[in-house]
């Protein structure tokens, strides 16, 4: 039996039919939409690779199947810079060499955009911590990424500031 599903991915409607309801969102971006951004690490929901927005929420999208996320707003790492303008935190995980090898960051860095949009953390290196630990990184770049979301987060606040003013 077919599922007829519409999700909006980076800002653009999508509309799916899929003959197997056990398809995660996972699979669907990377196998579907080719948004190979978003990477397969554990398949366990432990290691956090695969984090995206949904509704503006983190979620490990190994473990969130498709079909339960329907007429959902989906970002993935593909959706965050606007053309060639880096978001803020794409920006700060350089300026504080975030990453290593690279695998584990763009579920570091969509992990940090929800994490700054459900405002948890505030300036707080250990919040920050808590907050980023369901996302592992083996190479070992725990400190430039928790000053990276310092650095983002203070940009964040400014920008604020501004707006209210």
């Amino acid at each position: 039996m077919n599922h007829s599903i519409s999700l909006t991915v980076n800002g653009t409607r999508r509309d799916f039919v899929l003959d197997d309801p056990r398809v995660t969102l996972l699979d669907l971006l990377r196998e579907r939409l080719h948004l190979t951004g978003t990477k397969k690490g554990c398949d366990r929901g432990q290691c956090g690779a695969c984090t995206i927005l949904v509704d503006g929420k983190r979620i490990n999208s190994c473990l969130a199947l498709a079909i339960s996320h329907d007429g959902a707003d989906i970002l993935t790492i593909e959706g965050v810079a606007r053309g060639d303008q880096l978001h803020p935190v794409q920006a700060a995980f350089i300026a504080h060499d975030g990453f290593q090898c690279g695998f584990c960051t763009p579920g570091q860095i969509m992990s940090a955009i929800g994490l700054m949009q459900e405002a948890q953390a505030g300036n707080d290196p250990e919040r920050i911590r808590e907050c980023m630990s369901g996302n592992l990184c083996r190479c070992g770049a725990y400190a430039g990424i928790v000053d990276a979301v310092l650095e983002a987060q203070a940009g964040a606040d400014e920008s604020s500031q501004r707006r209210s003013a």
